[in-house]
């Protein structure tokens, strides 16, 4: 087990503790070169999806194109469907990730030690960013111009939406102490 494999199943474990789930959990994490995901102690997934390499793979502009965008959108699908029987029914899809903390944010959701991000808050950030792609400015809808961003995004939207999550739970890391 690597050592993000080994924080994310102390974060799972501390999870577990505090919030004290009556349903399965999903734990995800959208690293920089993979997304792992943990769906109990003892077992992560890990999807070669992470935010820089998304970005890298798939766009040549900090705000990505139209085209470049639906290229990355079918090859995220593809990677997220292939884990779809792997992801407990019913679960609760749960992060730490700050970077997941920040989209909520700027979803308008209300910074406390959990939030919810429903799929609808997500859907409507992402379409934020599909007005930005299609030449509205980043500053007026208040998306960055990051294309590491916008991959972050793209995988947290497929994520959720092919996996049937209504929301995702962010913990401050801090409320697990």
């Amino acid at each position: 087990m690597n050592q993000q494999s080994k924080w994310l199943q102390q974060q799972y474990h501390d999870i577990g503790a505090t919030l004290a789930a009556q349903s399965p959990v999903a734990l995800l994490h959208i690293g920089s070169q993979q997304t792992l995901v943990m769906i109990s102690e003892s077992s992560v997934l890990t999807l070669p999806l992470g935010a820089n390499k998304t970005a890298a793979d798939y766009f040549s502009h900090s705000i990505p194109k139209a085209d470049e965008m639906e290229n990355a959108i079918m090859a995220v699908e593809d990677r997220i469907m292939a884990i779809w029987a792997q992801i407990p029914a019913n679960g609760r899809l749960l992060t730490v990730d700050e970077e997941i903390h920040h989209i909520a944010l700027l979803a308008g959701v209300a910074d406390q030690r959990v939030i919810s991000l429903s799929l609808d808050a997500m859907e409507r950030t992402f379409d934020r960013l599909a007005a930005v792609m299609l030449g509205r400015p980043a500053a007026r809808e208040g998306i960055p111009e990051d294309a590491s961003f916008a991959a972050r995004l793209l995988i947290l939207r497929e994520f959720m939406h092919h996996l049937a999550f209504a929301e995702i739970t962010i913990v401050s890391p801090d409320s697990l102490k």
